[in-house]
């Protein structure tokens, strides 16, 4: 899953121009962040966006698919490949990244505390 050094860069300088991201190395590809969330992976130099509901339908309407790392369709991973004359115009780019920004963020809301389990002691049984 290599990624090429000018494709990396040219990804930092398109999207940076929307708004602040940063990228590290995962899993053989990069992935891509924005306000602290994980919202794009690259993998062989295609870039996929994060996606739900909400935004799934927008790559399926440009015919694009989703990322299988394993090669499996019925495992997809939550990332579709972002179409890319999307990449190329700025206005395009701007609307599709924050639809995936909105995904990670959601994603990433905290889920609520279980309660702690009872040690099956009480105070009176305790000495």
């Amino acid at each position: 899953m290599a990624v090429s050094v000018s494709y990396r860069t040219y990804l930092l300088e398109q999207m940076g121009q929307i708004r602040p991201v940063t990228s590290r190395p995962m899993f053989g590809g990069l992935c891509f962040f924005a306000e602290g969330r994980a919202f794009a992976l690259v993998a062989e130099d295609t870039l996929y966006f994060k996606v739900d509901d909400g935004n799934r339908p927008d790559f399926a309407a440009a015919g694009m698919g989703p990322f299988l790392p394993f090669g499996d369709p019925e495992k997809p991973m939550q990332y579709y490949q972002l179409p890319e004359d999307v990449l190329e115009d700025l206005d395009q780019l701007a609307v599709w990244m924050a639809k995936a920004v909105a995904v990670a963020a959601r994603a990433a809301k905290p889920k609520a505390k279980a309660k702690p389990k009872p040690s099956g002691r009480t105070r009176a049984t305790r000495k």
